[in-house]
């Protein structure tokens, strides 16, 4: 008795089985193993105008400007998979908003703050290390990391109900994961994207939360969702 032997070509094999397995990932089956633990490719789309209308774009890396890929603005976002944070201004400066998988129609979606009236956004990233299971950091009461102490590893809406009397925060250290401190309990105000990937994931002095931060206000913190 003869057997016939069908060889597929390595390469090709291989191809189809890292396409079905980024397939499987990104549409998180939880069947798979593993898969749930796994980060998902980030992707986002941005439309020009609210409610995902006008030109859209969709990107899986950073954008630095989004005029230099013909848009004038960004009024609405659609995060398909990974976490970004989206920036008021070209280069990643200004205003920083954390924006996690779901529909952003309009600015007030993804604000966290009324009285900061910001309808744009002219630059966005992928926050690669986000891990919201994982995610760890401290926080001290002054500057390059003195004064009492405190870990955090949940999400927290209120630091004084959690004990921590003063409303600021002088410095913070993130071992891993990334977290959105916000300036107002209850996940309100200003916000200021903590990553253990960005300055070793030492913020030593509150000017280094970002370029819009003019005060050490932070009163309630949470971890970033992927």
């Amino acid at each position: 008795m003869f057997c016939s032997i069908l060889w597929i070509p390595y390469s090709t094999l291989c191809f189809y089985y890292v396409s079905s397995i980024w397939s499987i990932f990104n549409r998180g089956d939880s069947a798979v193993p593993g898969a749930e633990c796994l980060p998902l490719w980030p992707q986002v789309t941005v439309f020009e105008q609210e409610h995902f209308q006008g030109r859209c774009q969709e990107f899986t890396s950073e954008c630095c400007n989004i005029q230099d890929c013909g848009l004038d603005n960004i009024r609405s976002i659609r995060v398909e998979s990974g976490a970004w944070v989206g920036y008021e201004h070209h280069d990643f400066q200004g205003q920083q908003f954390i924006l996690e998988r779901g529909e952003y129609p309009h600015w007030d979606a993804y604000s966290g703050s009324l009285a900061y009236h910001v309808e744009r956004l002219m630059s966005l990233r992928p926050i690669y290390c986000a891990s919201h299971q994982s995610s760890r950091m401290t926080i001290y009461e002054m500057e390059n990391f003195l004064g009492r102490s405190v870990e955090m590893c949940d999400d927290y809406p209120s630091l004084q109900a959690m004990g921590w009397m003063k409303p600021e925060v002088g410095s913070m250290h993130v071992q891993c994961g990334a977290f959105v401190c916000y300036q107002f309990p209850g996940y309100r105000g200003q916000q200021y994207i903590m990553e253990c990937e960005r300055h070793s994931g030492d913020f030593q002095h509150w000017k280094n939360w970002g370029s819009h931060c003019q005060t050490p206000q932070i009163q309630s913190i949470r971890r970033i969702h992927h």
